[in-house]
């Protein structure tokens, strides 16, 4: 099986030397994209190029983000013929001794997509600051309900292979350009139902500089995660099948939302009036919103039931 590396570079220049001299010599092609880095890293590629065939540099004129970077290294990547794809960064944040468990769970047709999981390491996590560990934990459960892929963790670790078939099966000009590549990317291999499997590994950190800031992840994140989960949902449930969930949603998302905007109004004028509302009032709000509650929960739990696994796993 043919193996491509895509490393997308943006001020890069102090890594991307040694992060290309560490790659193994068993990869088919190695695709530098400069993604109009300032600091010349594709000038750094271009001089490891004239000696090592099998890198090639592809430049854009315009930053474009990570994933627009990718979406171009895809797109050669496919062109040449590789039937596995690797993302690695150019920041040498990525071990390469890595590379054979994350190939492994592709070449043996477990999984379309495998990644890099830093949670299982402990002694990593020690090493990892609190504030990034707290995000990465929550982050992890909204990219779970927003794609389906209840079994994975660490969504926003940029180590991650794909099958050829995976990049087949999704539209890449609708990937997300920038930070919201590795989420956007979990939350379409789930709608097309292909499996992703987590490889354990430890992060590293050095003196590479990092331009995701915590307040743009708070501040882009959750819209996109929100529609994706609401295009997810509409695929799964309700075009591409219709099955016990979607009675579950039906019936359970009017009952909930019913019983909750008729409990606050009847609790809002109970207070205005000081009036008490009647026990028949309080029941004729609160059974739709409990019965609507309880079907959504059968709907979560379907769900989890019903996420692509590894075929391992099944």
């Amino acid at each position: 099986m043919r193996v491509a590396v895509i490393i997308p570079c943006y001020r890069a220049a102090r890594h991307i030397g040694a992060v290309l001299d560490s790659l193994p010599g068993d990869l088919d092609h190695i695709l530098v994209v400069d993604d109009a880095c300032p600091d010349g890293s594709g000038q750094v590629a271009r001089d490891r190029a004239g000696r090592d065939p099998r890198i090639e540099v592809l430049t854009h004129a315009i930053n474009g983000g990570v994933g627009a970077a990718m979406v171009t290294g895809f797109r050669r990547a496919l062109a040449l013929g590789a039937d596995i794809i690797v993302k690695m960064d150019g920041d040498g944040q990525m071990d390469p001794t890595f590379l054979p468990a994350l190939l492994e769970p592709l070449r043996t047709g477990r999984a379309d997509m495998a990644k890099g999981n830093r949670f299982r390491d402990f002694r990593a996590l020690r090493a990892m600051p609190p504030l990034r560990l707290l995000g990465n934990s929550a982050l992890s459960f909204l990219v779970k309900a927003a794609s389906g892929q209840w079994g994975v963790m660490d969504p926003t670790n940029g180590y991650l292979a794909l099958s050829r078939r995976a990049l087949d099966n999704i539209e890449l000009e609708r990937l997300s350009p920038r930070y919201f590549f590795e989420c956007d990317l979990m939350i379409r291999l789930g709608t097309a139902r292909l499996a992703v499997e987590d490889v354990a590994m430890p992060a590293r950190y050095g003196d590479e500089d990092s331009s995701l800031r915590i307040s743009r992840v708070l501040l882009t994140f959750p819209p996109l995660l929100a529609r994706g989960f609401l295009r997810r949902l509409l695929l799964s449930y309700f075009v591409h099948d219709f099955n016990i969930a979607s009675l579950y949603l039906l019936t359970g998302l009017p009952l909930a939302l019913f019983g909750l905007v008729m409990g606050l109004g009847e609790w809002a004028m109970s207070l205005e009036s000081g009036v008490p509302r009647t026990a028949g009032t309080v029941m004729l709000a609160g059974l739709p919103l409990i019965l609507g509650f309880q079907l959504l929960l059968q709907a979560i739990a379907f769900d989890v039931a019903n996420a692509p696994r590894p075929k391992s796993d099944r």
